[in-house]
């Protein structure tokens, strides 16, 4: 198998090599900046995320992709769906708004409590200490989603092995495609 590879290696000549090594490195790039422009437009650092867990059922499921938008002169209502994160925890949360405190002098000065749909409380224990969530630890509202696709994030995070072999797949395919 590796064999065959090497072997049109050797005939495609340095030239050709490159060329395939520029045309991945293109790929790679344009999917960053598809990245980032979303979020630019999105107004989010993180513009898709995948539930991680259960907390959401039966809004959402493990392995939903979510689409998020953060609306900058808009303040979160009881019911919105939020994704938060906190400092010190690695990932971001998916809960439902469950109150919210507004100054009458900023309406976009928010404290906001979240609970997840499945949980018995609220997430005053995820806090690390805090009463209120700070619209500035919101990434966004969720505005839309695609059923189980994020599986194949959750796979790869649960096996790292698998992440490594889909890159080196996709790299071999992108050097010796020759269109």
């Amino acid at each position: 198998m590796f064999g065959d590879a090497i072997q049109k290696m050797k005939t495609m000549g340095v030239r050709q090599v490159m060329l395939q090594v520029l045309n991945f490195a293109t790929v790679i790039a344009t999917g960053l900046m598809i990245w980032k422009g979303l979020g630019l437009a999105l107004n989010n650092e993180s513009p898709i995320v995948v539930v991680l867990s259960g907390s959401m059922e039966p809004a959402f499921y493990r392995g939903d992709l979510l689409f998020l938008h953060n609306p900058a002169n808009t303040p979160f209502e009881v019911g919105d769906i939020t994704v938060y994160k906190l400092n010190g925890v690695e990932v971001p949360i998916v809960h439902r708004v469950l109150e919210t405190h507004t100054l009458r002098s900023n309406p976009l000065k928010q404290k906001i409590l979240t609970k997840g749909d499945n949980n018995y409380e609220d997430d005053l224990g995820l806090y690390n200490g805090r009463e209120w969530l700070d619209r500035e630890h919101v990434i966004g509202k969720v505005r839309g989603f695609i059923p189980y696709v994020g599986y194949v994030t959750i796979a790869m995070n649960d096996f790292p092995w698998l992440k490594y072999a889909l890159i080196g797949v996709l790299g071999l395919l992108a050097l010796f495609q020759r269109e």
